[in-house]
């Protein structure tokens, strides 16, 4: 994924696609026509690209074993709605009115 991070949290995802995640590059201030053509072959033809696609791929099969019936997204949105839905927020799970 190619990123030019202008505003707000952009640049925080920007960083974490590039360093953290190992799926993006970023395309410089000044967004040059030489520059942009340059990252886009090395994301399409590159080994950069491959590398960031080998990854991509292991995100995809993480998520995808998190959203499996009985994985951890599942668990955690049960817990959400116990705890916080059901609950009401107080020991004895009574509502209050």
């Amino acid at each position: 994924m190619l990123s030019c991070p202008f505003f707000a949290e952009q640049q925080t995802n920007c960083r974490y696609k590039r360093t953290e995640w190992g799926v993006g590059m970023e395309i410089g201030g000044e967004a040059r026509r030489g520059e942009v053509a340059a990252l886009i072959r090395e994301a399409m033809e590159g080994e950069k690209g491959a590398e960031m696609r080998r990854r991509a791929a292991g995100w995809k099969e993480a998520a995808a074993r998190a959203a499996r019936p009985g994985g951890p997204a599942e668990c955690g949105l049960d817990r959400l709605i116990h705890e916080v839905l059901l609950a009401g927020g107080n020991k004895g799970g009574q509502r209050l009115s």
